[in-house]
């Protein structure tokens, strides 16, 4: 019996749990966080209140083609932006 309680096989098993935790505890959620990220990009569409990952406010006016969106900041200003440059969706 004592054989198989080895110190090589104690650092394997640490090794095996070690890589395991780190797989629930980081890479999971990271995975789950870019799905969602992906489903809000992917379903913004016209009146949309928005954000940019830079701080600016403005509504959705146009969907131009499959990445670009135009947002309307205020009357006069109309910024043409990439998809992946919103970072939330206010309603």
């Amino acid at each position: 019996m004592n054989g198989l309680f080895t110190p090589q096989f104690g650092q394997l098993l640490l090794l095996v749990v070690l890589t395991v935790g780190f797989y629930f505890f980081a890479i999971r959620p990271q995975q789950k966080q870019r799905k969602e990220r992906q489903a809000l990009l992917k379903n913004v569409k016209q009146g949309d209140k928005v954000v940019t990952i830079g701080g600016i406010c403005g509504t959705v006016i146009e969907i131009v083609g499959e990445d670009l969106v135009k947002i309307r900041v205020d009357e006069n200003t109309v910024l043409k932006m990439t998809r992946n440059g919103i970072g939330q969706v206010q309603g």
